[in-house]
């Protein structure tokens, strides 16, 4: 179902849900409105105004009144990068906020401290784009798919999700660590690598040792890869292909080209025929 609204003027301030302002600058590659295009769901332009599919876990379509809303007419959200697949924030949203989100393709969200609705970033420019919301089976949780224009935490912090619980269920400060997807906490370990001044690592003589031996790994790996696939097993072929993306994202760290830039150019490609992608190079 795609659900094409007015969009309103908004001026509220912005607070994350309920408890404080959100702070920080914007500091992640992206910009304050949605600019991506996911694949089938709908499309967005650099001017922030959107036409955006609410994809419900329903096979009958269902409208924003038959949403589970709580006893204050609230939905929670998650706000969920769209490339990387971390989780970036919570809060809660009504009928308006829903509406304002699928109008403009800016997140927006019912603050229950201040009880009206904000926007993400209207004052500190760390905007979520929204690509797509999706409708859990109970239809009481949303999913914003977003593009982060900086942290997304009202700390500063990149997203909320920067403490955990231990075996004994003590709180513990995650320091630089987050709650993140595998390969997003790959990337990571192997930035801290190259800033390390301190032993060796393997990773960091891989770095230190430049783009030629990098290149000479990457390619003995895809060997022993293409290998595995016609001759060995599936936990061998498993095994070799995780070679591969570990020295591929050690030659993107060694360029400063990040995770999320890549997954972005795998995105791009989505609805489009391998044949025409390669013949537009």
């Amino acid at each position: 179902m795609t659900k094409s609204l007015h969009r309103d003027a908004d001026t509220d301030t912005d607070a994350d849900a309920g408890t404080g302002t959100d702070a920080g600058t914007a500091t992640d590659a992206g910009t304050a409105t949605a600019t991506a295009t996911d694949a089938g769901t709908g499309t967005a332009t650099a001017t922030g105004t959107v036409a955006i599919a609410l994809i419900l876990a329903y096979s009958t379509p269902m409208s924003l009144a038959a949403l589970n809303y709580d006893s204050q007419g609230l939905v929670a959200v998650i706000a969920q990068d769209a490339e990387t697949g971390e989780v970036r924030m919570m809060a809660y949203a009504d009928e308006t906020a829903i509406e304002r989100t699928l109008s403009t393709g800016l997140a927006h969200f019912y603050s229950r401290s201040r009880q009206k609705l904000w926007k993400k970033g209207e004052s500190s420019g760390n905007a979520l784009g929204v690509r797509s919301v999706w409708v859990d089976c109970d239809g009481d949780t949303l999913i914003y798919m977003v593009d982060p224009a900086g942290p997304s935490c009202h700390t500063g912090a990149r997203t909320c999700f920067f403490r955990r619980l231990d075996d004994d269920g003590n709180l513990v400060e995650a320091g630089s660590d987050s709650a993140a997807p595998t390969l997003l906490r790959l990337e990571r370990t192997l930035q801290e690598r190259k800033a390390s001044d301190g032993g060796k690592s393997y990773t960091k003589s891989l770095l230190d040792a430049g783009p030629t031996k990098i290149d000479a790994k990457v390619r003995e790996e895809a060997a022993e890869l293409g290998e595995a696939l016609i001759r060995e097993s599936n936990e061998r072929v498993a095994s070799e292909a995780g070679d591969v993306i570990y020295h591929l994202l050690v030659g993107l760290v060694l360029r400063e080209v990040r995770l999320r830039d890549l997954l972005g150019e795998l995105s791009r490609r989505f609805g489009q025929s391998g044949h025409d992608e390669k013949a537009s190079r």
